[in-house]
């Protein structure tokens, strides 16, 4: 039987952690608003966390570019150009995607200074240490063409030990004296297993200003980075980069939810943006289209979906990434000594 005294600190601890998630929850809800349709283009846009810039909600995504590029490089930069002109400001990618063929076919697609000066250009790096992170940055300029990143993050935290690293091994300290030498601009990491680790990244000693995680409606109920990692951010100021709204193909080819559902459902929860794979023209338009007509989905519209997955979200059949090694990058498991098919 707990003291009295235990007892005070409980009703405290509840107390304080039903104001912070309150809070969570309104902010999350001032995010949704701040939608914005400021540009010419009609995309509506949201503040990327306490960085204040104004991203596109649709940000597209760099391993399907790289994808399309391997089948035509031609049609991909036209697609990626398309993406400009339609108002997608923001642009995803990683240094391992397609061995670097993804950042090498942007890098052709933003070229020119008109190109590159309208996007928000983000990758991603996959080494721990100082000196492989130092490199994956120097590399990652030279195939974008580019003297600066806007966002760098780490990539894949997935595995327990991958928060250890990054601080032991300095790969922080790389990503540190690379944004003051002007590399790159802002800071943050990527993750798909486990809240679990991502919380164990925003517990070092570092003020994060991006998080990239899973967003769609399997998550609210297997392992949720929604409701264990989104609050946290919410109150740092962190901005939110939401992933695997479709499940990587899962949910729209197994649980037969539409794309445009899925998409309304990710942008309906405090999220500045998606990263969303588009390998044609017509992918393009179609999410480009759902966008632009986007309102945010009703909370009992919300929790109708959710009740209608609830089912096989559960176990974590719909998120392979999360209950498996399917969806993990070749570099990053060779790093934890699995053996890569």
């Amino acid at each position: 039987m707990p003291t009295n005294n235990e007892g005070e600190v409980s009703r405290r601890e509840f107390v304080s952690n039903s104001v912070k998630g309150a809070a969570a929850l309104a902010l999350g809800a001032q995010l949704v608003a701040r939608t914005s349709s400021a540009q010419e283009s009609g995309m509506p846009m949201r503040p990327l966390g306490r960085t204040g810039e104004p991203v596109s909600v649709l940000c597209l995504g760099g391993w399907h570019i790289g994808a399309a590029a391997a089948q035509d490089e031609a049609e991909a930069i036209r697609i990626m150009h398309a993406a400009i002109d339609e108002g997608l400001t923001f642009f995803d990618n990683a240094w391992d995607y397609h061995d670097g063929g993804s950042e090498i076919v942007m890098g052709k697609a933003l070229a020119s200074p008109s190109k590159r000066d309208k996007v928000f250009l983000m990758t991603k790096g996959c080494d721990r240490d100082y000196k492989g992170a130092m490199r994956c940055i120097d590399e990652s300029l030279s195939r974008l063409k580019t003297d600066y990143l806007d966002l760098w993050q780490f990539h894949e935290i997935v595995y327990d030990n991958d928060p250890d690293w990054v601080f032991e091994q300095d790969g922080i300290r790389a990503a540190i004296e690379a944004k003051e030498a002007g590399k790159i601009r802002h800071v943050g990491f990527t993750g798909h297993r486990d809240p679990r680790i991502h919380k164990a990244m925003l517990d070092k000693p570092f003020d994060w200003e991006t998080i990239q995680l899973p967003i769609n409606m399997m998550d609210a109920q297997f392992r949720s980075f929604g409701q264990e990692i989104v609050p946290i951010c919410l109150e740092r100021g962190i901005g939110v980069i939401g992933m695997k709204t479709l499940g990587g193909g899962v949910i729209t080819g197994q649980a037969g939810i539409s794309a445009d559902t899925c998409i309304r459902y990710a942008l309906s929860q405090p999220v500045s943006t998606i990263v969303v794979g588009m390998m044609s023209m017509e992918e393009l338009r179609q999410n480009v289209a759902t966008a632009r007509r986007f309102e945010p989905m009703p909370e009992a519209d919300q929790q109708e979906l959710l009740a209608s997955v609830k089912f096989g979200a559960g176990d974590g059949r719909y998120e392979l990434y999360k209950t498996t090694q399917r969806m993990d990058g070749p570099y990053h498991a060779r790093q934890h000594g699995f053996q890569v098919g």
